[in-house]
């Protein structure tokens, strides 16, 4: 059960990231403002399609895992204070805690690795 349970959580924190990359590709213009309204270049936007895509996908089938849990756990955890950090608004503060919270699955995935179904595991076993 723990090899399916970790497998399972994998693809649930990966497919937020990777649905997101999505969603901006298809509002790229809102994205873009929205990202500049915050002090954000519009330039990176492709950087962070291509980071919550790839990362997603990384994550969801367990390659790289390690690598890939640090740099969007930086990413999760840069997003909240810069996009989330207004606490006089309830739910920017829940958006805050959401980012916090995966930051800190990512956190565990980068310590303990993908687990046995993976392809991290895969390769360890060649």
């Amino acid at each position: 059960m723990e090899k399916i349970n970790q497998l399972i959580a994998r693809v649930f924190l990966g497919q937020i990231f990777l649905i997101s990359g999505f969603f901006k590709i298809s509002g790229y213009e809102s994205t873009q403002g929205y990202m500049e309204a915050m002090g954000v270049p519009g330039m990176v936007l492709p950087l962070v399609i291509a980071l919550e895509m790839i990362g997603g996908l990384a994550i969801m089938a367990g390659w790289q895992t390690r690598l890939a849990s640090m740099a969007l756990a930086i990413f999760t955890l840069v997003a909240a204070v810069i996009f989330h950090s207004n606490f006089s608004d309830q739910i920017q503060m829940i958006m805050f805690m959401k980012n916090i919270a995966i930051t800190g699955g990512f956190l565990l995935l980068a310590v303990y690795g993908a687990g046995a179904y993976s392809l991290d595991s895969y390769r360890n076993k060649l």
